[in-house]
């Protein structure tokens, strides 16, 4: 069996982080893969020192009629029984003629199927995903479920002093694109609410000035820190005391099932991920989108009510032993693509 996969973007969200832990995981059972993808990914020297077969194209570039001949070349060069395209992107690069079997089409949120011309199977991270793809003329038995998993590194927690953090306050950490779309503003003004807590934002992305400028304006840029891009999350997550996912759109939201793994109380808002995924006042709190005063009363409510805590952490790490472990989600897109060979 063997797996062509094709990364056309080269930036830093969520999809790369997960299609790059699935990628590793694969290998590391032993399947014959191929990554064609840019050597500017942000962990091309990972994939590379992990010993993966990478093949270099320059797929974020504007210039389709080269990338497809080149895309075409690979492909009949590796004769992969498989192709897998990582996004919409990668799916309008794929040749209109190869001898594949299959070709997968990868949805981490809800796009439109007819941007994934040449796919026949689609593959969604949330059962409401794949719900949107049947909607959408996909037929059932070409629309698959397969959850995410988090790359949970077994890293002791960051040491606070390290990011001018008191060791004795509340700490709530945000894992995201410093984007519109994950309710940043929202999550800062909130903060603003909380006196004495800090703030840890781990991610980069185009609102980085904007946050900035908004944190003074609130009061609170003494207590917030902008860590940028960070690939020690279960670290940060283990020293915080709640992780919060203040996003107006989140398809799924891999962060959920970090933070159930590394026992750290969750707090979002009602976006459509976390809305299907946690169970509110159980494995997780959940206020409505934009709520300023109910994400800050949230946050009070993660940090003082003790038995609250616990039951978060004992039940949101049951939900992930059940169904989103590393293991447990790497077999299914296993018996996926053994599936797809047979057919």
């Amino acid at each position: 069996m063997k797996i062509l996969h094709i990364m056309a973007g080269k930036g830093q969200g969520g999809a790369e982080t997960y299609s790059t832990d699935v990628m590793l995981s694969l290998h590391k059972s032993g399947i014959d893969q191929t990554i064609v993808m840019s050597s500017e990914a942000p962990r091309y020297e990972e994939m590379k020192k992990a010993g993966l077969r990478l093949r270099t194209a320059p797929l974020a570039l504007p210039i389709r009629p080269l990338q497809k001949m080149l895309l075409k070349n690979l492909i009949a060069r590796e004769k992969p029984h498989i192709i897998h395209c990582w996004m919409r992107r990668a799916a309008s690069l794929l040749p209109t003629r190869h001898d594949a079997k299959a070709v997968i089409g990868w949805f981490g949120g809800y796009y439109d199927p007819k941007h994934f011309g040449g796919c026949e199977h689609f593959v969604g991270v949330t059962p409401d995903i794949v719900k949107h793809m049947r909607d959408n003329g996909v037929d059932q038995t070409h629309a698959h479920y397969i959850p995410t998993f988090p790359d949970i590194e077994t890293l002791p927690p960051v040491d606070r002093n390290a990011l001018a953090t008191p060791k004795d306050t509340k700490v709530f950490l945000t894992l995201s694109r410093l984007h519109p779309k994950k309710g940043l503003d929202t999550f800062l003004k909130a903060l603003a609410q909380i006196p004495d807590a800090y703030a840890w934002l781990a991610g980069d992305g185009p609102l980085r000035n904007e946050l900035e400028q908004l944190a003074k304006a609130e009061g609170v840029m003494d207590r917030v820190r902008f860590l940028g891009w960070r690939t020690d999350r279960a670290a940060l997550l283990r020293a915080a005391d709640v992780c919060v996912l203040p996003s107006r759109y989140e398809p799924f939201g891999t962060v959920i099932l970090e933070a159930w793994a590394a026992g750290t109380p969750f707090v979002a808002c009602k976006s459509a991920g976390p809305a299907a995924t946690v169970e509110d006042d159980v494995n997780g709190l959940l206020v409505e989108i934009d709520d300023i005063a109910g994400l800050a009363n949230a946050m009070r409510r993660a940090t003082r009510d003790e038995e609250l805590r616990r039951r978060m952490v004992a039940q949101g790490y049951t939900a992930y032993i059940k169904s989103f472990t590393r293991e447990a989600v790497t077999r299914q897109w296993i018996q996926f693509y053994q599936g797809l060979i047979r057919a």
